[in-house]
């Protein structure tokens, strides 16, 4: 069961404005990985569905954040069906966040009052998705809309809420792009939880590079 209710979740995202995301089949290098996301100053964190018994890593993960880490929301992203949402709302993931619009796993979310955001890719499937009742869309992936796009959904639509994910990066050039249009909140995956940082274990590197991230975030934002 979830920890935290929908709106916890969405008021720290709104706050924060950025969701760190990574998958890793190794539960002691995933706990290392939230871990220094955590001391970064994240308070949010997606682990991605995208390895055979991804759900068991997850389950161990989440238990890990509850007793250890006070005030870590963990979701699960790349969630296609809402047989794995629902494995995954069992084993108490706070939010799903899913690379498509489906209706099947708004329901089962909308039922359970645990936030969903689905991958929308036109103004079409974001109002399907808000009249089911997303209160974020996901863009993505973003490197093929871009800024522009989220401006273009923006004018007809100010109300809407939007996360990119993938062509997202930790640059301020990007960064900015993404905020001057509109964004809510972005995704951040290799492009912060880089391989090498996995590879060479430099935990600390990370935590530094999350409180960079989300400092610089925060100033963007107040400089609109």
């Amino acid at each position: 069961m979830a920890q935290f209710t929908r709106y916890e979740v969405l008021t720290e995202i709104y706050k924060s404005s950025m969701i760190p995301l990574f998958y890793n089949d190794d539960i002691e290098i995933s706990k290392k990985i939230v871990q220094a996301c955590y001391q970064g100053g994240a308070r949010l964190l997606e682990f991605t569905h995208r390895g055979d018994f991804a759900h068991e890593v997850f389950r161990e993960l989440i238990s890990f954040a509850n007793h250890s880490l006070p005030g870590m929301i963990l979701g699960v992203g790349s969630v296609t069906d809402a047989a794995s949402a629902s494995y995954y709302l069992m084993n108490g993931a706070n939010f799903i966040i899913t690379p498509v619009y489906r209706e099947d796993i708004a329901i089962l979310c909308n039922r359970r009052k645990v936030l969903w955001s689905p991958g929308c890719g036109s103004l079409t499937e974001i109002a399907k998705a808000e009249e089911m009742g997303a209160d974020l869309v996901k863009l993505f992936p973003g490197n093929i809309y871009g800024p522009e796009f989220v401006k273009a959904v923006k004018g007809p639509q100010p109300w809407t809420h939007i996360m990119p994910t993938g062509g997202v990066t930790t640059e301020e050039t990007n960064l900015k792009s993404w905020f001057d249009a509109g964004v809510s909140c972005v995704g951040l995956g290799s492009k912060l939880i880089t391989k090498e940082i996995i590879d060479n274990q430099a935990y600390e590197e990370l935590a530094k590079r999350v409180e960079k991230t989300l400092q610089l975030i925060q100033r963007l934002k107040r400089d609109k």
